[in-house]
């Protein structure tokens, strides 16, 4: 029998998302179907609403999913039914990079997650018997049902049987990659100077787990003043507003420079200012959407001789099977509590959390498609 779900559907920025009722394609062998309890909003969503990422549209978005596994092909033995679990990007696990643990870079990225189909071309999803872009991450959980993949999806462990899966979904994504940036990206050691530019989901995952690596001191850098306040909740120690010649005060306090430096912000001009601070080896690392456009400066002679690095970060360097339980761990022991950054939206919601997200009043939106249980 068909499976048929509700989704939100994305024609561009002209219009809202409208939920309406799609049917889902028989699983392949490395195929799970998904009930979706939960579903973060991400800013990647709204990159691909805008087509500042090449997904074609109109599409399935949503990429940060949890939930309960209904059915799963031959091939899958990450999870079965019943099993509670957490999606995220998929991979195609046998690259260069798939083979030494590094999916992030997967080679064929692409195809495995902003094609709107399977490699084979293949709809998971059917809009009025037609073909419907879907498969967004290898989920696309802005929906009821999702058809996720064996390399993207994690079972939650019996140690968070208590923790609900509304709060766990946004770790799919930014979280990942903020805290992955900090402990597996740049591998900031303890008693080094971090600052982190832009205090967003990403950041401040990105201070969580610069408190979590030993860092000193945490400096956060925005020009909201309540995030940084939730900055200081979360383990920042300094905070200082980007309206105000951060970077001077920045220089004040660590007068040899940064160990570290992380933008989120996808800001030329404060990438330039975040490089420009860093101590001898220091790091910047960069996860922020640039206009695919813009181009950085650096001084040649203090990039080479001091040995200061720039570093491309995607997903926080995760390797989903490892590092997402680890970032689970944190949070049981208190170390990652994420859960203030969430504000919670039914699904019908959907554009009301997408604004709450874009005017900063919810830093992350976590939708509810179904009770749990």
């Amino acid at each position: 029998m068909p499976v048929h779900a509700k989704a939100a559907i994305c024609r561009g920025n002209s219009e809202p998302f409208a939920i309406e009722e799609v049917t889902l394609d028989d699983l392949r062998p490395d195929e799970l179907r998904v009930r979706i309890v939960a579903c973060g909003v991400c800013h990647t969503d709204m990159a691909v609403r805008d087509q500042q990422v090449p997904v074609p549209l109109p599409a399935v978005l949503g990429h940060e999913g949890a939930g309960i596994v209904e059915e799963v092909g031959a091939g899958v033995t990450a999870a079965k039914p019943g099993d509670r679990v957490i999606l995220s990007f998929n991979s195609c696990g046998d690259c260069p990079s798939c083979d030494i643990d590094a999916p992030t870079y997967c080679y064929n990225f692409f195809p495995h997650n902003w094609s709107g189909a399977r490699t084979d071309g293949s709809a998971t999803l059917m809009l009025n018997g037609e073909k419907l872009n879907a498969n967004f991450f290898g989920q696309s959980s802005f929906a009821t049902y999702a058809i996720a993949h064996e390399r993207n999806t994690v079972r939650v462990p019996d140690t968070a049987a208590d923790i609900p899966l509304e709060r766990l979904s946004p770790l799919g994504c930014g979280l990942m990659t903020g805290a992955g940036a900090v402990l597996r990206s740049m591998k900031v050691r303890a008693g080094l100077p971090i600052a982190v530019f832009g205090a967003g989901t990403v950041g401040m995952a990105a201070i969580m787990a610069a408190k979590i690596a030993g860092a000193d001191p945490i400096i956060a850098v925005d020009v909201n003043d309540e995030r940084l306040a939730m900055a200081m909740e979360l383990g920042a120690t300094h905070i200082f507003n980007g309206k105000d010649d951060a970077a001077a005060k920045i220089r004040d306090l660590c007068p040899a420079g940064l160990g570290y430096a992380f933008d989120t912000t996808g800001i030329n001009k404060v990438i330039e200012d975040a490089w420009g601070l860093l101590a001898p080896m220091g790091v910047c690392g960069i996860v922020g959407a640039s206009n695919p456009e813009d181009n950085l400066t650096f001084n040649e002679a203090a990039f080479m001789g001091g040995g200061r690095r720039v570093m491309g970060i995607l997903g926080g360097d995760s390797d989903l099977e490892s590092f997402l339980p680890k970032l689970i761990d944190y949070h049981l022991k208190g170390q990652f509590p994420f859960e203030k950054l969430i504000g919670y939206f039914e699904f019908n919601q959907i554009n009301d959390a997408i604004a709450a997200s874009e005017n900063g009043s919810v830093i992350k939106p976590v939708l509810r498609m179904s009770a749990e249980t």
